[in-house]
């Protein structure tokens, strides 16, 4: 993800992230208040954000869950407990975007809240053994820990697209449900028992054929790419050897893990379709307008999100500018008033 604040940062290009978290925050106060009651209330809570990211969303996030369980134990009438909350991204997010707002929330919050940043992946371990109650993750287990083998016969695409081979397909889920698996064995050996997460990434239907368009954004990058070899601009060889490594599971493949991992309860799973919006004055823009404003703003999010993966491929700044030059166009050439969709999946876990 992209740092800091400017035009292609992820803080300024996550307003679509912002109203899935918006989505599902009743999800997420249940759940805390769930747990409190089954815990009988501790004295200290430790709670995680894994793949928090950076900016204002992380600083939403807190708040949300910081108030949720203050205000449960001033409804019970227990004194206010204190509240380890820790951070997690990789080392190379930008953890300095968020501290810079710890002011901010210490002054919205009741009772004490002390905030740490955990480096690392999350398929590795990251907490001691049986020291979490709650975490929460918000886009970020759609991530795999590595761009999958098996994508030789990938040609002309960064991920599953309709037309490619089944080996393609089967070489993406096969890791998803190495990942998963992974993550919730680390879990596990975290979270003490009636602890819960609240997990909501994205999904797509259950549905055939197994192999299809199943994300918008990756389709537009690939046609962007392939532009970019027509034009000389890249090689088919680098394009051909980039992939993205991002999954978005069925809900029936995310319950196998789970149920196969066995360390967690499956509390509640639910999915919804998600309009992907963004700000235009429509009262003002004709078709063409909205088309054109439609496309610059899918492609700040995309950029937002996979520049320092294409330029560590790509190497060179330049062609990351044409890429999502392209991306633009491309995304114009699609839009419809109406906006994509994305397929999201909302689950509730119980420690056993």
């Amino acid at each position: 993800m992209n740092g800091g604040d400017g035009e292609h940062s992820y803080s300024s290009n996550s307003d679509n992230q912002r109203n899935v978290i918006a989505k599902t925050r009743p999800k997420v106060e249940e759940n805390i208040r769930e747990m409190l009651l089954k815990l009988n209330f501790p004295e200290c809570i430790k709670v995680s954000d894994l793949g928090c990211s950076s900016g204002q969303n992380t600083f939403l996030v807190m708040l949300e869950i910081v108030n949720t369980i203050t205000g449960s134990y001033q409804q019970t009438n227990q004194d206010l407990p204190e509240i380890d909350y820790c951070l997690n991204d990789l080392p190379q997010n930008d953890f300095n975007t968020t501290f810079k707002l710890v002011p901010f929330f210490n002054k919205e919050v009741k009772g004490k809240c002390f905030i740490s940043g955990i480096p690392g992946s999350f398929y590795s371990r990251l907490f001691p053994n049986k020291s979490l109650h709650f975490l929460h993750s918000s886009y970020s287990i759609h991530w795999l820990s590595k761009v999958p083998q098996g994508l030789e016969d990938n040609k002309n695409n960064v991920h599953i697209r309709s037309g490619c081979s089944l080996n393609v397909c089967r070489s993406y889920m096969n890791q998803f449900q190495t990942d998963f698996n992974l993550f919730l064995r680390m879990r596990s050996e975290e979270i003490l028992p009636n602890g819960r997460m609240v997990l909501t990434f994205i999904g797509h239907k259950d549905v055939k054929p197994f192999c299809r368009d199943d994300f918008y954004l990756w389709s537009l990058l690939s046609d962007a790419l392939i532009d970019l070899v027509s034009e000389g601009v890249v090689k088919q060889s680098e394009v051909d050897s980039f992939n993205v490594p991002f999954y978005n599971p069925s809900a029936g493949e995310v319950m196998k893990v789970v149920r196969n991992e066995g360390s967690f309860e499956i509390n509640k799973i639910e999915t919804y379709e998600h309009l992907v919006s963004y700000e235009t004055d429509e009262e003002k823009d004709d078709d063409q307008s909205h088309g054109i404003k439609f496309g610059r703003k899918m492609a700040n999010r995309a950029r937002a999100i996979t520049e320092s993966m294409l330029i560590a491929h790509f190497g060179d700044t330049i062609i990351i500018n044409h890429i999502f030059n392209k991306f633009a166009h491309h995304a114009t050439q699609n839009y419809s008033f109406s906006g994509p969709t994305t397929f999201n999946i909302i689950m509730s876990l119980i420690r056993k």
